[in-house]
């Protein structure tokens, strides 16, 4: 059997120490770092834990000391999975059913703080900014009421961004997952099955295949919806002439990457098959454009002024890029008004999007910064062909 991909438990530890340095370098007492079951990526990067139905967060003091925050009905299923033993249960991360829990013994915001040596918070800093609901913000102001909160998520992004080998092998091994669920729905893919049925055959190559769930909402649709850039399958039969938009991986230890494709049931149009070869060869140009050491909104202004240039204007919604690793789109985005520097063993999801009035195409695959030259295809690359599905 192969060895099991995941995140080792001293990873988790050194991610608390290289956070609790950036809380004291920022001047701050404590770092609350907020999470929601579908954007769990700063409470799991720090704990492993993964919020089900309530909300969940870590505290961090500048002394490297952890705690784990979570809604009153999570107490045994964070003791399974949680890699940090000071575990709270707050009303502020309750479900958003909104029960009471009447008779229960729960944690605020002043017993976390004490737990990890804090005593005097004068700033708290508060990263996942929108994860943050009104009950946590509430909770904080309330214990503090002299205290500054102020947004820190810059804390995690700059953690986050640049990936450990063990966060490269998740993610490489969610995309040679999603890789398999691609061959598998274009084996079954046909005029007459609904998307649903194939989102059904990815999901179950998904899960029989290893992954511990969809890396993200497969995408499985086709017609004018392929127009929509964010969209999720329906009941809609697919017809003869549909371009079809997949878009499919597996979650590997938290990490969640995509393959995308565009796929046409029978012969493309001559309309169809030039904005999809366009897209391709932006898509390929993004890889040679990305490289260490190049300010990442320099790609961006380069994408867009290509696209321009070559009267493709109209068919641009964005690009070239957004970061990847625990969700599959996260901090930090690629866009002209980007003034990081690229640096080795980041990684993104290069996600070429274009759209005409009654059909839209994304190709999509995993991007690795490299120590020199273009970025490298995460994953095999497969099915990189232009794909006319005989039928």
């Amino acid at each position: 059997m192969n060895k099991k991909v995941m995140i080792p438990e001293t990873e988790y530890l050194e991610r608390v120490r290289k956070a609790a340095a950036l809380v004291t370098e920022a001047g701050l007492d404590v770092l609350v770092a907020n999470s929601n079951e579908a954007d769990y990526a700063n409470v799991r990067y720090f704990s492993a834990y993964w919020p089900l139905f309530e909300m969940g967060g870590v505290a961090i003091a500048p002394s490297g000391k952890i705690a784990l925050l979570i809604g009153p009905e999570s107490r045994e299923y964070a003791r399974d999975r949680s890699k940090v033993e000071n575990v709270h249960m707050m009303t502020e991360y309750r479900e958003t059913a909104d029960p009471a829990y009447p008779g229960i013994a729960v944690s605020k915001y002043p017993d976390v703080f004490a737990s990890i040596g804090v005593k005097e918070v004068k700033r708290i800093g508060v990263a996942g900014y929108l994860c943050t609901n009104m009950a946590m913000y509430e909770g904080l102001r309330a214990a503090y009421p002299k205290a500054e909160i102020v947004k820190a998520d810059d804390i995690v992004t700059k953690l986050r961004s640049i990936k450990s080998p063990s966060e490269i092998a998740c993610l490489r091994e969610g995309l040679r997952l999603g890789q398999i669920a691609l061959d598998i729905m274009l084996k079954a893919i046909k005029p007459g099955m609904t998307e649903l049925e194939l989102t059904g055959i990815a999901v179950s190559a998904l899960y029989l295949n290893g992954a511990e769930s969809e890396a993200h909402t497969v995408y499985s649709f086709g017609g004018r919806k392929t127009t929509n850039a964010i969209s999720r399958g329906t009941h809609r039969k697919l017809e003869k002439g549909d371009i079809v938009q997949i878009g499919v991986g597996g979650r590997v230890d938290g990490y969640s990457p995509s393959v995308g494709r565009p796929v046409c049931l029978g012969k493309m149009t001559d309309i169809q098959r030039r904005l999809i070869e366009f897209g391709k060869e932006m898509h390929y140009k993004t890889y040679d454009w990305v490289r260490a050491g190049v300010v990442a909104g320099e790609v961006a202004k380069k994408y867009e002024k290509f696209v321009k240039d070559a009267g493709m204007g109209k068919y641009y919604l964005y690009g070239p890029c957004h970061g990847l690793g625990m969700i599959e789109v996260e901090k930090p985005w690629m866009e002209s008004i980007s003034e990081y520097v690229l640096q080795p063993n980041m990684t993104f999801q290069a996600d070429t999007f274009f759209a005409d009035k009654d059909f839209g195409l994304r190709w999509e695959n995993g991007l690795l910064v490299t120590e020199s030259g273009p970025a490298e295809m995460m994953n095999t690359g497969e099915h990189m062909e232009i794909i006319e599905i005989d039928c």
